[in-house]
């Protein structure tokens, strides 16, 4: 078997667990809340925070990678808000979480474990997931700071609005985001050298490696409760949209940024490893933590989940391709 397929096949094990268990009731019926609340205040900053400050600042300033694998990111983001504004106009939050849902990819639980099978004894494995993982975070932070603003906006916050800059929100916005806040301690401490005290890093591993299984879980738990709700008139009259909407996201994801990172990193004259490995991250089916991000702020959660599991699914075809042809 494929080394790409065992940590996909692994993604859509958890989430289907998750459907299961909420299907025969063994657990309360908001746990799947629960789960994404622990994951998004607690386990995923932790592990954002550990994985950026192991690794050292040197290794991440790749100018030629960082430069054509952001690109590919940014153009795939700012082309989904074009279509989404058209679709959707003055919705910045739903436009947002599209974007989000095609730029940011499983890189941590799928990219490195991936890319330590197809590169074994090779540290720029680890080194190209890690620098994905951070691109990733400022694309995570752009998109929270813009469905923020927007709440802010619709819901009757306007003195604040009105009152700060919009750059002062937006530093607001992150200064109280508890994943923006892991990862700038995590960059900090790698730009610095500090070794934190080791049974604090073990905890910080510990607890941040239960992030994408409880969040994967709850996915599961999320798509079962949608299923039986699907025979209701409203699902059945928005079913044709949904499936327009999650293959135009999915397309975007696993074909459009893939395609816009080979050509870019090949204009930044990536070659070797590097080159394959961006091509791949950039491939990569989206992250648990955009269903986290829908669910914390109530935008899309449902397309969120199935957009996930959609493409975790596909891309156990799209994946194995992309590999033979670059090779």
């Amino acid at each position: 078997m494929s080394p790409i397929l065992t940590p996909l096949f692994t993604v859509i094990f958890m989430m289907l667990l998750g459907s299961l268990v909420q299907k025969i009731k063994r657990l309360p019926a908001n746990t799947d809340l629960v789960l994404n609340q622990y994951v998004y205040y607690v386990a995923f900053p932790s592990i954002m925070l550990i994985v950026l400050a192991k690794t050292p600042i040197n290794e991440i300033l790749q100018w030629g990678f960082i430069a054509g694998y952001s690109l590919a990111m940014m153009i795939t983001y700012l082309l989904v808000i074009l279509i989404s504004n058209l679709t959707n106009k003055g919705r910045a939050d739903l436009a947002a979480l599209r974007a989000l849902n095609t730029t940011f990819g499983n890189t941590a639980f799928i990219g490195m474990p991936m890319l330590t099978m197809l590169f074994p004894k090779q540290s720029s494995a680890l080194t190209a997931a890690a620098i994905a993982s951070l691109l990733s975070v400022i694309i995570f932070a752009l998109a929270l700071v813009s469905i923020e603003l927007y709440q802010k906006k619709v819901t009757g916050v306007k003195k604040e609005v009105e009152q700060y800059s919009p750059l002062f929100t937006i530093i607001l916005s992150l200064m109280h985001n508890p994943v923006v806040i892991g990862s700038s301690i995590g960059i900090l401490l790698s730009a610095t050298q500090f070794e934190l005290f080791d049974p604090l890093s073990i905890a910080l591993k510990q607890i941040g490696m239960t992030s994408t299984p409880c969040a994967l879980f709850a996915i599961g738990m999320v798509l079962a409760k949608v299923n039986t709700h699907q025979d209701t008139p409203d699902n059945k009259k928005s079913l044709c949209n949904t499936i327009i909407e999650l293959s135009w996201i999915n397309l975007a994801k696993l074909f459009i940024q893939p395609v816009l990172a080979y050509v870019l990193l090949s204009a930044f004259n990536v070659k070797g490893d590097y080159f394959i490995m961006g091509v791949l991250l950039a491939a990569l089916p989206t992250a648990a933590s955009v269903f986290l991000l829908a669910d914390r702020y109530q935008i899309k959660v449902v397309m969120s989940a199935q957009a996930i599991m959609l493409g975790t699914i596909l891309s156990m075809l799209t994946l194995p391709l992309i590999e033979n042809v670059l090779h």
